[in-house]
């Protein structure tokens, strides 16, 4: 399981390099940074990318690099969960989901509280 703390690390100390790209299983843009390294352009992508992940939310950052994982880092806080849970009712509200859905989806996120 990848961790911000070290994507944020790895971009700050070897971005110009790629080398959180790596990390974060973006090979392809791994390689083009290292491709370019020579301009400082990839640094200063990298420069932006570090200010991106400290201000990305643990669950974000999760959702996007952990296949989804979006409890991987600890229990949901009841604020993530009760907006969850608001959005999980408009969707049901306005027909998109099925009951069976909501109470399943509302259940799964109740029991990672």
């Amino acid at each position: 399981m990848k961790t911000k703390s070290t994507a944020i690390l790895l971009c700050f100390f070897g971005g110009g390099l790629g080398i959180h790209k790596f990390y974060l299983g973006e090979n392809v843009a791994g390689i083009l940074y290292l491709l370019f390294c020579w301009t400082c352009i990839p640094a200063l992508i990298a420069f932006v990318e570090f200010f991106g992940l400290i201000i990305m939310s643990d669950r974000d950052f999760n959702i996007k690099y952990n296949q989804g994982l979006a409890s991987a880092s600890g229990p949901v806080s009841a604020k993530d969960a009760t907006s969850a849970l608001a959005d999980l009712k408009n969707l049901f509200d306005s027909g998109i989901i099925t009951a069976e859905e909501y109470e399943e989806k509302r259940q799964k996120l109740l029991k990672s509280l």
